[in-house]
C-alpha cells in the first residue's frame, strides 16, 4: 500500500495520464495491497484518496444540471486564478485571501467562500482538508484547458443557461443554417444568441452576402418568344444558379432591370427563384473557444465513465478487495471477515452446551 505519499504529488503524475489509465493503475494497486488496518488505507494511502476523489465527483457529475453548473463556474476569471493558486499548493483560507490581495482582489473571507470557494467546491474542482483547499485531478486538468482562455469570461455572459456553448459545441462540426440551430435553441433567444457571439467575433455568416438566387427551368427557350435582352439574360443564368448582382455584371445592365427581366422570364416559366439559408460558421477565436468547450465535455465524460467503473466494481471501499471463499464454520474456528482491502480474523467463541 502507498503510504506516506503525497496526494498531490500522486495528482501531479495522472495529470498527463488518461482517466481510464488513472483508474486502472489504482485497481492493480489496491489488488496488491495488504494494510495492517482499515485505518491505514483512509488516513496513509493517496491512492484510496484518489479513488475516493473519483466517487465524490461521479456523484456531483451525475446530476442533469452539473454541466451547465461547470461552465457557468469557469466563465469568471477569479476562480480560475484561485484554481491555479490551490493547484501550485494547498492554502487555508486566510492565505488565499491574501494571494487574492497581491493579485489586486481585496475580498472578505466570507466572500471568497461563498462567491468563489463554494462554485469551485460545488463543481469538484477544489476540495477541503484539514481547513485548506487543494485542487482534484479534475480542476487540475479544466485549469490545463482553461488556463490561456483569458477572453472566455469577457465574450460569454456568466450567469446563462450555455445556449452560446450550444452554438458553438453545433458549429465547430461544420457551418450551419438557422433552422438547424433552432432545434436546439429557442426560436425566441437564438437571434441574441447569434448576435452577441458575432459581436464578441466568434461567429460569421458566410461571406456570400447574395441570397436570392435565380435558376432556370427545364422548359425550353425557343418554345417563347424573348426580345434580345431576356435570351442574353437567360442564356447568363448558370445551372449551379446564379445572384441578381452577379446577372447584372455579366449582363451589363442595372440591378433594377435585372429584376424587371427576371419577372418577364418567370412569368414564361423559364426562370424560378429560390432563397438560399444564410449559414453561420466560426471565426478562429470561435474554433480556439469551440475547442476548448470541446475538451471540457470530453474530460467530463471520461470522469463520468470512470466513476461508474468504480461502482460497477462495488465503490471505492471494495475495489480491489481479494475475494475470500464461503465455507461452514466449526465450533471455535476462525473466520474470515472482509473490510475494505483488509482481510483479518476473528474468534468465534461458541458456549459448550
Amino acid at each position: 500500500m502507498t503510504t506516506q505519499a503525497s496526494f498531490t504529488s500522486m495528482q501531479n503524475a495522472k495529470e498527463t495520464a488518461s482517466t481510464e489509465e488513472t483508474l486502472r493503475e489504482l485497481e492493480q494497486k489496491c489488488s496488491q495491497c495488504h494494510p495492517l488496518s482499515p485505518l491505514a488505507c483512509v488516513t496513509n494511502c493517496s491512492t484510496w484518496k484518489l479513488k475516493n476523489e473519483y466517487r465524490k465527483n461521479f456523484e456531483k457529475m451525475k446530476t442533469p444540471e452539473f454541466k451547465l453548473d461547470l461552465l457557468n463556474t469557469l466563465k469568471n476569471r477569479r476562480r480560475i486564478q484561485i484554481l491555479g493558486t490551490v493547484l501550485r499548493c494547498r492554502c487555508r483560507l486566510d492565505k488565499l485571501q491574501n494571494e487574492m490581495r497581491r493579485l489586486g482582489y481585496r475580498h472578505s473571507q466570507e466572500t471568497l467562500l461563498k462567491e468563489y470557494l463554494a462554485p469551485l467546491m460545488n463543481t469538484g474542482l477544489i476540495q477541503k482538508e484539514q481547513e485548506q483547499y487543494y485542487a482534484t485531478t479534475f480542476g487540475s486538468q479544466i485549469y490545463g484547458i482553461m488556463g490561456g482562455l483569458n477572453e472566455f469570461e469577457c465574450v460569454l455572459p456568466p450567469h446563462s443557461e450555455c445556449h452560446e456553448e450550444q452554438v458553438l459545441h453545433m458549429l465547430v462540426q461544420g457551418p450551419k443554417p438557422l433552422a438547424e440551430l433552432q432545434t436546439v435553441i429557442p426560436s425566441k433567444s437564438v437571434g441574441r444568441v447569434l448576435h452577441r457571439l458575432q459581436k464578441t467575433g466568434l461567429v460569421e455568416t458566410e461571406p456570400e452576402k447574395d441570397y436570392v438566387f435565380f435558376f432556370k427551368t427545364q422548359r425550353d427557350p425557343n418554345k417563347e418568344v424573348l426580345s434580345p435582352t431576356e435570351r442574353k439574360v437567360h442564356s447568363s443564368i448558370l445551372e449551379s444558379g446564379i445572384s441578381a448582382r452577379k446577372l447584372a455584371e455579366n449582363v451589363q445592365i442595372s440591378l433594377r432591370r435585372i429584376y424587371k427581366y427576371v419577372r418577364r422570364l418567370k412569368g414564361k416559366k423559364l426562370v424560378f427563384i429560390r432563397i438560399r439559408t444564410r449559414t453561420y460558421l466560426l471565426t478562429m477565436n470561435g474554433v480556439h473557444l469551440a475547442e476548448a468547450l470541446e475538451n471540457i465535455q470530453s474530460l467530463v465524460e471520461e470522469m463520468l465513465n470512470a466513476g461508474e467503473q468504480l461502482n460497477r466494481n462495488g465503490g471505492v471501499f471494495d475495489v480491489g478487495m481479494s475475494r475470500t471463499p464461503s465455507v461452514t464454520l466449526k465450533d471455535r474456528e476462525s473466520a474470515l471477515f472482509r473490510l475494505s482491502t483488509v482481510q483479518f480474523a476473528q474468534k468465534r467463541n461458541i458456549k459448550n452446551h
